[in-house]
């Protein structure tokens, strides 16, 4: 049983074995050096051999990748062990939760415990300031009305006139504040609702029936 980090990444290939550990708090990582894996280089060598010359060190080529294959989990298992006890010097264990946690930003060095279980005093005040300011921040702006100019009981509005740049609502025919005619009132084509007649501008009675076209 490898009592160590979570997290790690194995690196290894035929020509070696290496191994990266991660901080279980912040993910920052250590990575081990290189071992060299001795029989996959032999059999590298002998695959050169046998390229080259072939016949008998073409088959001991092949023979070593068996024998790589058979024994290489023990080399690989003796490789992470040995990276493991080098890792550990790189990392503190907190006795308190047992996490492997960095030294440089998750270790609580004055508490002896990770800063999970033992924050950081100086940095915990530090985001409990900026916290309480940003509260403080949204109750400020709650308080003040940024909507006290608009008028959300028209619900007519469609435009603004060109003149003042007034509020002119759909059915007005004029600006109420300058008198300049709204252009989307202006000749627009009206029709009896009785007959169908088509009136003319400014008509307020239908020619054909009499119908009141207001």
């Amino acid at each position: 049983m490898i009592q160590f980090v979570r997290n790690y990444d194995d690196l290894s290939t035929d020509k070696g074995f290496q191994f990266t550990f991660r901080c279980d708090k912040c993910g920052n990582g250590y990575m081990s050096p290189f071992q060299r894996n001795n029989l996959g280089v032999a059999g590298e060598l002998l695959n050169v051999a046998g390229s080259i010359f072939g016949g008998i060190f073409y088959e001991a080529g092949n023979a070593t990748r068996h024998m790589q294959r058979a024994i290489g989990g023990k080399a690989h298992d003796e490789a992470l062990e040995k990276a493991v006890q080098e890792g550990k010097k790189h990392f503190h264990q907190c006795t308190r939760c047992g996490q492997w946690v960095c030294p440089d930003v998750c270790w609580n060095a004055s508490a002896g415990l990770c800063e999970s279980c033992a924050p950081n005093e100086r940095e915990e005040l530090a985001a409990q300031q900026a916290l309480a300011t940003s509260e403080q921040i949204s109750q400020k702006t709650r308080q003040i009305d940024y909507t006290s100019h608009i008028d959300f009981t028209n619900r007519t509005a469609v435009a603004t006139c060109v003149t003042c740049s007034g509020k002119l609502n759909a059915t007005d025919k004029f600006c109420p504040t300058c008198g300049t005619p709204n252009p989307s009132t202006q000749n627009v084509e009206k029709f009896c609702t009785n007959c169908g007649t088509k009136a003319k501008p400014g008509q307020k009675f239908c020619a054909e029936c009499g119908t009141n076209l207001a």
